[in-house]
């Protein structure tokens, strides 16, 4: 299911629309996925577990609607964490500077 709702703009569209809302936790283990994937040596099934756990960020009907308030996010954030914690050799300090810099740009320091 979640493969096939992955696309690089639908990821940006969905964390540019909604990184405030989402939180800055969600945001982080999203973008620490999204620059794992761009790398060229990552296995395929690394590369399958990033793509299932960011479309099913990106996929509007999950377990629990984004618009939950306090909740909507929280199964996002367990499949984010699942994937990150099965990838994270991965997620390298080139991957996470990267994220970094763009969660200063969004949420400040």
């Amino acid at each position: 299911m979640s493969e096939k709702h992955y696309s690089e703009e639908g990821f940006w569209d969905k964390l540019t629309r909604f990184a405030r809302v989402a939180g800055r936790e969600v945001v982080e283990k999203a973008l620490w996925l999204f620059y794992a994937l761009q790398q060229p040596r990552l296995p395929v099934w690394a590369r399958t577990v990033i793509i299932g756990a960011l479309g099913y960020f990106i996929f509007p009907a999950d377990a629990i609607p984004d618009v939950v308030p306090l909740a909507g996010y929280s199964d996002d954030l367990g499949a984010l964490a699942a994937a990150v914690g099965m990838v994270a050799m991965y997620i390298d300090d080139s991957v996470r500077a990267r994220a970094d810099e763009t969660l200063r740009r969004w949420f400040g320091e």
